[in-house]
């Protein structure tokens, strides 16, 4: 069996989770989310906690008894706290306004870029360098800060673009003669 799989997910106050049909579907005070079942996976709720283990001891289902305790526990995690993303914007110019659903970008194009936020994603510009992602999908959250970053990724000599607030950009030494 997994080491993972091992750990029961403690459920916080607030958490209900229901069983059925080849699915689990987590509620708690910020949402609910859902994740399809693997058959090589047991489940069971005991004493307020989720207890994983293999069907068989087959490497597929010990594999995925590990899998469905990371899945489960982000979504746990994400039900109860949520999850946030902060970007920094870095450059002369390069600003971010948030109107609702939408992200207004302007990174030194001719244009300006609207981006248009998910349904589960909330943005929110502190100030017009710092851009703050929250959202329940932990694996949705991180895959809009990407696309965000990619409009602009931080550049190599002078570390101008659109970065993770927790990324360190390795300046490169300009070309000498």
């Amino acid at each position: 069996m997994s080491r993972v799989a091992k750990n029961p997910i403690v459920l916080p106050a607030g958490v209900e989770v229901s069983i059925a049909a080849g699915a689990i579907v987590v509620k708690g005070p910020l949402g609910s989310a859902s994740r399809p079942l693997d058959a090589a996976v047991e489940i069971k709720v005991e004493n307020n906690a989720l207890v994983f283990k293999a069907v068989d001891e087959s490497k597929h289902s010990r594999a995925m008894s590990g899998t469905m305790r990371a899945l489960l526990n982000n979504i746990v995690t994400g039900v109860s706290k949520g999850f946030e993303r902060k970007l920094l914007l870095v450059g002369v110019g390069y600003r971010a306004q948030a109107q609702g659903e939408l992200l207004n970008l302007t990174l030194g194009f001719s244009h300006p870029v609207a981006h248009k936020m998910p349904a589960g994603v909330k943005v929110e510009t502190p100030s017009q360098t710092e851009i703050l992602l929250k959202g329940v999908d932990k694996q949705q959250v991180g895959q809009v800060a990407a696309e965000i970053r990619a409009y602009r990724p931080p550049e190599p000599y002078k570390g101008k673009g659109v970065r993770y607030s927790d990324e360190t950009v390795t300046l490169k030494e300009t070309k000498k003669k």
